[in-house]
């Protein structure tokens, strides 16, 4: 079983880079979020049409410096509900440093406890050189490239309203020292309601690798706030046993205000 933390990375790491429509690839500044800023997930699994309450993750952002540079801290940290600790307990935290001025990371930390499985990664990225230095040695990365949090972030400064039902976002991740070319397509408009409350958002379908969770293709949907902060809102996707469902319940210190909200709960 993979994290509750990675599995909400998966999804957000599918809207990380915007059209190569003759724009900075590499620097695209910040208007969507800011430091202090958090966000709460839940994560629901559904076997035979009933869902359970797994466990929730929760994404903040702190203003510090790295090397000089200002950097936003941004951290995710997944844990699964207590009465499921007997049979798979999941403590896991992922950490990525964003250069404020291009939104690129500069240092990642992965340190997970699943199971009887732990994993501790940390990753440098030099932009000069071009390359990532990790546990296990140095690799080549392109110019632009993203980990699994950063982007994020990164997406959130899109403007989607440049798309047109159908267009494919391309962009470059590295996890497990390897660079993934991936994609999203755009699937346009529509309400949607969560257990948040309703919402006014942009559908997209990440294009993923087929893993021990998530089966490969286009088969993951994701709905993101269609507003100025362009939070993910709900992801829908099946998995190999059943599937699964994760839901946006709480934002706090957002930089705009969240306008496509219709209703609360």
């Amino acid at each position: 079983m993979k994290s509750i933390t990675l599995i909400i990375c998966v999804f957000l790491f599918g809207i990380s880079l915007p059209l190569k429509d003759g724009g900075d690839f590499c620097g695209l500044p910040n208007q969507a979020f800011q430091a202090s800023e958090s966000i709460t997930f839940k994560v629901y699994y559904t076997l035979a049409g009933v869902y359970i309450a797994a466990g929730e993750a929760t994404f903040t952002v702190a203003l510090e410096e790295l090397s000089g540079k200002p950097v936003y801290h941004v951290t995710g940290a997944g844990k699964n509900y207590s009465f499921l600790d007997n049979f798979f307990k999941v403590r896991d935290k992922y950490e990525s440093y964003i250069d404020t001025a291009t939104l690129q990371p500069l240092k990642f930390i992965r340190n997970v406890s699943e199971g009887s499985y732990r994993k501790y990664e940390n990753v440098s990225f030099n932009k000069t050189a071009h390359t990532a230095i990790t546990n296990s040695g140095v690799f080549k990365t392109p110019d632009c490239i993203q980990d699994v949090l950063s982007t994020m972030y990164y997406a959130r400064n899109i403007d989607f309203d440049k798309m047109k039902p159908g267009d494919k976002i391309p962009f470059s991740m590295f996890l497990d020292n390897q660079v993934y070319d991936l994609y999203i397509r755009y699937v346009g408009k529509e309400t949607i309601k969560t257990k948040y409350g309703k919402f006014r958002a942009i559908k997209i379908k990440p294009l993923l690798i087929k893993g021990t969770i998530f089966e490969g293709g286009e088969k993951m949907t994701v709905w993101i706030s269609d507003d100025a902060n362009h939070i993910p809102v709900r992801v829908e996707s099946p998995i190999s046993v059943g599937s699964v469902k994760v839901d946006m319940m709480d934002f706090k210190n957002r930089r705009t205000p969240m306008s496509s909200l219709i209703s609360p709960r």
